[in-house]
């Protein structure tokens, strides 16, 4: 399979479902050998399985990016069976549900800090490592709350989000010395996957579940388009500069969902907590 990927290796973390997986699968379509990883053997097998079945160079490994000692054996298993690493992508992440923070346990708020933050953090360290020697792009998640904005009931979550986009910019400036590495961050937007559909909601904002839905209609980004733009970026525009925050939702989308957000107000549909 060829395309304008071809001959780059891709390694993409948390890529056995959702976004990740989308972001494997377009890159592979566009002819890259991707590198697959999870936290679940058999879901690493089963895409692996499919990504091979449609032509494309693949294998996996699981990782809990939280742990040093994975991500550093996602790393070497990468190098060991293509030789290379062109673009490493930091997907990964978690977020606890649509939760007041008081009902976050200590555990619930460590592991979105060690998954989301900590897990970046060590991709960025080990394959910054690597492409400072020898060029390539970092690509890490960003997500709601990017900005420092508020994000009632995805605080915790947020607060990682924000982390990201400023450990971007600040490695992307700390790596100007070197012009062949890049870092950027990208900002999907609402995606239709299970991060959304199954998401946890506390019984207090239970009057308000409904919200989530209308917003997923209102500012909604095709599973299938976070996948073909983010490969497409990966194909040229992530090699020519550094410090990028690409946000997938902006312009004409962006003007809908405002103007959607507003009449699911005034008509009734967007609904308080009581």
């Amino acid at each position: 399979m060829t395309g304008p990927l071809t001959g780059k290796v891709i390694v993409v973390t948390g890529s056995t479902r959702g976004i990740g997986r989308s972001i494997a699968e377009a890159c592979a379509a566009a002819g890259a050998d991707v590198i697959v990883s999870s936290r679940s053997e058999d879901a690493v097998h089963e895409t692996v399985r499919s990504l091979e079945a449609h032509g494309t160079a693949c294998s996996g490994v699981t990782c809990d990016v939280s742990s040093e000692r994975d991500v550093r054996a996602l790393f070497d298993h990468a190098l060991a069976t293509r030789g290379r690493i062109d673009v490493w992508v930091n997907n990964a992440g978690i977020s606890q549900g649509y939760r007041p923070f008081d009902e976050l346990s200590d555990s619930e708020i460590a592991e979105i800090i060690d998954i989301n933050l900590t897990g970046t953090a060590l991709g960025c360290r080990i394959a910054l490592g690597y492409f400072r020697e020898h060029g390539g792009v970092l690509l890490n998640m960003a997500g709601r709350g990017f900005r420092g904005e508020a994000t009632p009931h995805t605080a915790a979550y947020a607060a990682t989000k924000a982390a990201i986009a400023s450990i971007t910019r600040s490695l992307a400036a700390e790596n100007r010395d070197r012009p062949n590495v890049h870092v950027h961050a990208l900002v999907p937007g609402m995606v239709a996957t299970d991060f959304y559909r199954d998401i946890t909601t506390s019984p207090r904002l239970e009057a308000s579940r409904g919200n989530v839905d209308l917003a997923l209609n209102a500012f909604g980004v095709p599973l299938d388009e976070v996948g073909r733009r983010t490969a497409e970026f990966l194909a040229g525009p992530a090699w020519r500069s550094t410090g990028e925050i690409v946000n997938l939702l902006r312009g004409p989308r962006l003007a809908r969902g405002i103007a959607l957000m507003a009449w699911y107000g005034m008509t009734g549909r967007m609904k308080r907590d009581t």
